[in-house]
């Protein structure tokens, strides 16, 4: 079993947006974007605009985004690396790339982010480019980064961070049931006596969960509670079984007190996976 994974919930995707470096937020409710520090305005670059975007196979990769790169000039260039320049993110080194612009062209680079700064807001962020001019220079540049969808997925994670922040979310002793499989849905307090209410389940395209005690809450100052968790197919289709990009991703609400819900992913470790794909293939076989 392992700790409740952080997830971008699927407004991310409609906006068409993994460092080991801790985020700074270790306090049990995340900051208001109003409240968070912010740095200069970044100036632009001539002849190059940038913007961050979030597509559906970012989303399932997770921990990059799209570069939108757009030549505004009236020369080629020649992209030769890029990297995230943002306060609301620790840095993570440049990213190779060979993408040719002509006047006009636009071209998407995928770029990583880092782990979440949650004392601090996401914007004005940068592209940091290297780029490669026609007469042979190479120069790098920081472009002003458009970048709605960076302040939404800081949000999102730094909402779930102070919510791991009070209260750990596991999964144990997944095994088969004949039907399905049935396993443990544990909450452990970290810190703090908030309530932690688990208040939906979400399933995925080809299976679908079910947790026993729902809405399952650990009460203030409680140290655990726990409830059974099962899951069988949603479908047996061949094309959907075979096409899906997140089979284990499990979207679980959860509430701090009485505060908004902040989805996370289902906690699966590789052997957990492992184990419902062969119990999706014994039943559906």
């Amino acid at each position: 079993m392992r700790r409740a994974a952080i997830v971008l919930v699927a407004a991310l995707t409609a906006a068409c947006g993994s460092s080991s470096t801790p985020s700074s937020s270790s306090s049990s409710a995340a900051p208001t974007t109003a409240t968070l520090s912010t740095g200069p305005a970044v100036p632009p670059v001539p002849g190059i605009e940038a913007e961050a975007v979030r597509l559906r196979t970012d989303e399932a990769l997770g921990g990059q985004v799209q570069t939108r790169v757009t030549d505004t000039g009236d020369a080629p260039f020649t992209v030769t690396s890029v990297a995230l320049d943002s306060p609301g993110f620790a840095p993570l080194p440049p990213r190779a790339e060979t993408a040719s612009y002509q006047p006009g062209q636009v071209i998407d680079l995928p770029t990583p982010f880092g782990a979440a700064v949650c004392d601090t807001a996401a914007q004005p962020a940068a592209a940091l480019l290297t780029v490669l001019r026609p007469d042979g220079t190479t120069e790098q540049v920081r472009v002003p980064l458009s970048a709605d969808v960076l302040d939404l997925i800081h949000e999102q994670t730094c909402a779930a961070e102070a919510v791991l922040a009070v209260a750990d979310i596991e999964v144990g002793d997944l095994h088969d049931d004949g039907k399905g499989s049935t396993g443990t849905l544990t909450l452990t307090r970290q810190s703090g006596s908030q309530a932690v209410t688990v208040t939906r389940l979400g399933r995925s395209v080809v299976l679908a969960p079910t947790v026993a005690d729902l809405p399952l809450r650990l009460a203030s100052g409680a140290g655990s509670a726990s409830s059974a968790i099962s899951f069988t197919p949603a479908t047996c289709d061949a094309h959907a079984l075979a096409e899906t990009k997140k089979p284990y991703v499990f979207v679980l609400g959860v509430t701090l007190d009485d505060g908004d819900e902040v989805a996370l992913d289902l906690p699966l470790d590789q052997g957990d996976k492992d184990a419902l794909a062969a119990m999706v293939q014994r039943v559906c076989g």
